[in-house]
C-alpha cells in the first residue's frame, strides 16, 4: 500500500492505495496552512500547529497499516513562505514524513493528470482549472499534449485575507490573470471545441451545493456539469448571507464559508475569459495525480 499526502495552502489530503481490488482510502482536513501568512514572517505558528496536528493523525493511520512508501508534496504556501523549512523540519522530526515542495508547473501537470483520470469521455481539448488556497493552476491540453500550463500566485485564502471587498478581489484577480486570455489563445485555444474541467475544493463544493448533497459523494461529483448562469445566481445569493449562514447550506464544506466567494469569483472571471457557458467537475486532482505519477514510475 502507498500513501500520498497533499499539503495544500488550505487543505491537507491523504490518499492510501493498495491492490486493484482494494478501494482507495481518502482523508481530508482544512487546516488553512496559509492562514495568517505575512511576507515578513511567513507561515503563522498557529497555522503550522494546526497542520502538524493533522499530519500526526495521518502518520498514526499510516503506522497502523502496511505502507510501503509515503510521498508528500507541498504547494503554494510552502513555496512562498520564508519559514517553510521550519515547518518541513518539524513535520519530519515529529512524523518522519518528508515533504517535497513542488513548483507551480509540476503542480499544474499533476493536477491535470489527476483531474482527467476520472472524466468520461476525455475531451479532445480541455482546460484544467485547479483553484487552490494559495495558487491557481491552469493547463490547456489537446489530444494529451500540453499546449499551455501555468501556475498563478493567487488562491482563495490569499484573496480572502488580503482583500476585504469584492472590488478589491476583482482588481487582484484581474491583475493576476490579465494576460491569461492572450496566452491561451496564442496556444490555439478555441472556445467552440474546448471543455473546462475544474477540480479542488471550491469547484467540488459548488458541485455538492448544486447537487444538494447532504453527504459528499465523489461518484456524483465526477463529470457533473454546472452552468455559468447558475454560478452567477449563487453569487448573488451568497453575497446576502453571513459566513455562518453559508456554512449551513446543504453541500457546503465545513470551514469554507468565507472562502467560497473568492473561489467563485476566480471561476467566474475565467469562464468569462474563456467565453464558456458551462464547466465539468472532477473530484480528482493533484493528490490523485501524484499517486498516478508514483504508480506509473
Amino acid at each position: 500500500m502507498v500513501a500520498v499526502i497533499d499539503v495544500g495552502s488550505n487543505t491537507i489530503r491523504m490518499l492510501l492505495s493498495g491492490t486493484r481490488t482494494e478501494a482507495p482510502r481518502y482523508y481530508r482536513k482544512i487546516t488553512r496552512l496559509a492562514g495568517g501568512f505575512t511576507e515578513k514572517d511567513g507561515l503563522s505558528e498557529a497555522a503550522m500547529n494546526r497542520s502538524l496536528t493533522t499530519l500526526k493523525f495521518y502518520k498514526h493511520i499510516i503506522s497502523s497499516l502496511n505502507i510501503s512508501r509515503i510521498q508528500a508534496v507541498g504547494t503554494a504556501a510552502l513555496r512562498r513562505a520564508r519559514n517553510s523549512q521550519v515547518f518541513i523540519d518539524a513535520v519530519y522530526a515529529t512524523t518522519g514524513i518528508k515533504i517535497e515542495i513542488i513548483d507551480g508547473e509540476k503542480e499544474a501537470y499533476l493536477a491535470g493528470k489527476g483531474a482527467l483520470s476520472v472524466i468520461e469521455p476525455i475531451p479532445k481539448e480541455a482546460v484544467i482549472l485547479d483553484i487552490g488556497g494559495g495558487s491557481t493552476e491552469l493547463s490547456y491540453i489537446v489530444s494529451g499534449h500540453i499546449c499551455f500550463q501555468k501556475s498563478y500566485p493567487l488562491g482563495v485564502v490569499r484573496l480572502c485575507e488580503e482583500c476585504a471587498s469584492r472590488e478589491e478581489r476583482f482588481q487582484k484577480i484581474n491583475a493576476t490573470f490579465s494576460c491569461f486570455s492572450e496566452s491561451i489563445h496564442g496556444a490555439g485555444f478555441d472556445s467552440q471545441k474546448t471543455q473546462l474541467i475544474g477540480t479542488a475544493g471550491t469547484i467540488t463544493t459548488l458541485a455538492a451545493i448544486h447537487l444538494g448533497l447532504r453527504e459528499y459523494d465523489a461518484d456524483k461529483i465526477n463529470n457533473h456539469e454546472i452552468s455559468a448562469c447558475w454560478i452567477n445566481k449563487l453569487q448573488s445569493k451568497l453575497d446576502l448571507m453571513t459566513v455562518a449562514e453559508r456554512e449551513e447550506m446543504i453541500g457546503m464544506e465545513e470551514g469554507r464559508g468565507d472562502l467560497i466567494l473568492p473561489g467563485l469569483e476566480i471561476l467566474l472571471y475565467l469562464l468569462n475569459q474563456l467565453q464558456l457557458p458551462i464547466f465539468r467537475v472532477s473530484d480528482s486532482g493533484l493528490l490523485e495525480g501524484v499517486m498516478l505519477d508514483l504508480t506509473d514510475s
